[in-house]
């Protein structure tokens, strides 16, 4: 028996297996909590929305929607914040996946707000990522939505570690992390007055480990370049940075083609790959349960140098 077979000696070998065996107990609360927050929310608030990018939580939060609400249509449209920056083959699978379900998706672009003048660069290369906030706030103000499902989850950043399930924004979409509500006994708050909105996170207890799990168990699909593949990337800071049109190699930097996979598939230009030869979500479990590093401390470029921390990023608005 492997390491990995003694600590995880219930994981599924094939997705056929995965079908058949029946969610853990942890799972199973995991899934039920979302369920209920979706539920709850939609059930205590007027015009919510699902936030939908084409990356795995948000995959398994279409999965939670489906479980929570067919054989109806979702009581919601699903919205992205699209950079224009973003990898084609998330984009392409979002389209997809949109088109499967038979769902609304609204898009709203910052490369819209920037060509406007409503959105400032301060370079010409500079991230968008960050960018993305005025876009929602703009779009979220357009649609008068009083609900926002996002699938952060508090095992991502530090930031988000602190932030509850419910988080209240302001009229401004502004968040306080000093002044949040108590959810005692899985009891939300979703009060809010005119102008004002709330986040709604139903994966905040849940860890990569339980993403990648849960989407073994459930056969769901994925963009491709969550697995392994060849590209050309250059070590930089500490991190592998892919080349692209968007982030093309600097004097001196040596471009190698490696085996990589995306453990998030953010904006291009911010969003690393890591060192990967796994090329099925049973291997992607095993690597995630032996890794040290977090999520976005091992792959996400702007955390590392961006101006603005995550917490004051989200204090702003950002997701």
């Amino acid at each position: 028996m492997s390491l990995i077979d003694s600590i995880i000696p219930a994981r599924a070998v094939e997705a056929n297996n995965a079908l058949r065996a029946p969610l853990s107990k942890h799972l199973r609360w995991l899934e039920s909590e979302a369920i209920h927050i979706m539920r709850e929310t939609v059930a205590e608030t007027r015009n919510p929305a699902l936030l939908f990018s084409g990356g795995k939580d948000s995959i398994v939060m279409l999965r939670i929607a489906e479980k929570a609400f067919r054989p109806d249509r979702f009581p919601f449209p699903l919205v992205h914040i699209d950079t224009e920056h973003n990898f084609p083959e998330v984009i392409a699978f979002r389209d997809q996946k949109v088109a499967e379900l038979n769902e609304k998706l609204i898009v709203r672009s910052v490369g819209d707000g920037i060509r406007s003048g409503r959105i400032m660069l301060r370079r010409a290369d500079e991230s968008r990522n960050v960018h993305q906030t005025t876009t929602l706030l703009d779009t979220i103000k357009e649609f008068e939505f009083d609900a926002l499902f996002g699938g952060a989850r508090r095992d991502e950043e530090k930031a988000r570690a602190k932030e509850r399930i419910i988080s209240h924004r302001d009229e401004w979409g502004q968040w306080d992390p000093k002044n949040q509500r108590p959810e005692l006994w899985s009891l939300y708050n979703l009060r809010i007055h005119p102008g004002e909105h709330v986040r709604v996170f139903p994966l905040s207890n849940w860890t990569e480990l339980d993403i990648w799990q849960y989407i073994a168990h459930e056969n769901l699909a994925v963009p491709s370049i969550y697995f392994s593949h060849r590209r050309e990337i250059v070590e930089r800071k500490g991190m592998l940075v892919p080349v692209t049109e968007l982030t093309p190699s600097k004097a001196g930097e040596t471009v190698l083609t490696q085996a990589v996979r995306f453990r998030t598939v953010g904006d291009i230009t911010c969003t690393a790959p890591v060192a990967s030869d796994a090329v099925t979500v049973d291997e992607i479990i095993e690597e995630t349960l032996l890794s040290r590093l977090t999520e976005r401390g091992a792959t996400r470029l702007d955390d590392q140098t961006s101006d603005a921390s995550m917490e004051q990023r989200k204090k702003e608005g950002y997701f």
